[in-house]
């Protein structure tokens, strides 16, 4: 059975920039109501013991009464766990991935200048994500709770995620109301880079 990832940080940790409220809501809430429809929709299959990567490379032998509902919770699953360890205070960007984002992006400057417009671009719920695809770093966005992890068969741009972002209203309405640009703003005060360089060097390892 899936179960909720605790947190290594208290709700309040991310202020002023994602708020405590919003957080708890986040977590406790919209995340572990994906878990809970996750672990009923695997009920009686042969895929209940399947742990979160295998099942997302699995997800087109899943039937197609059942493919979209289990893509779109274990996504959300996948998608939060990956974000809560994204998000830390006072980290920096260095090593491999900072030389990494300079030669593919030019500078950072113009890296985060490049994040924020597409994320501002993206109709609707979803996600922005730095993925390593192809030997290289890109930004991408997926929709509702995909990501490029399930492969090309559901998204435009499979890899493996650096950093990624939730675009989801649910994640700064408390906060941001409306204000989706501060909310994309506020992020890069708060990513793990740290984390990130882990996920780099990781993704290095991958044929991907």
């Amino acid at each position: 059975m899936h179960t909720l990832p605790i947190l290594n940080y208290k709700y309040d940790y991310l202020e002023p920039y994602f708020d405590s409220k919003t957080m708890e809501i986040h977590h406790t809430k919209h995340h572990q109501a994906y878990i809970n429809n996750l672990n009923n929709s695997l009920l009686n299959t042969k895929f209940s013991s399947y742990k979160v990567n295998k099942l997302l490379s699995k997800l087109e032998y899943i039937s197609d009464t059942k493919r979209d509902y289990i893509r779109n919770n274990l996504g959300g699953h996948f998608n939060h766990s990956f974000f809560w360890k994204i998000l830390k205070k006072n980290t920096f960007l260095k090593g491999k991935l900072k030389i990494s984002i300079k030669k593919n992006f030019l500078s950072f400057k113009n890296f985060k200048k490049c994040f924020i417009n597409i994320a501002m671009n993206h109709f609707g719920s979803g996600w922005i994500w730095l993925i390593q695809s192809k030997k290289k770093l890109l930004i991408t966005t997926t929709i509702n709770q995909d990501n490029p992890r399930m492969g090309n068969y559901f998204v435009k741009d499979s890899g493996i995620p650096i950093i990624g972002l939730d675009l989801w209203e649910h994640a700064y309405y408390l906060k941001y109301q409306n204000n989706k640009l501060d909310y994309i703003k506020s992020y890069f005060n708060i990513i793990n880079w740290d984390q990130a360089s882990l996920n780099f060097e990781k993704s290095l390892l991958c044929n991907i």
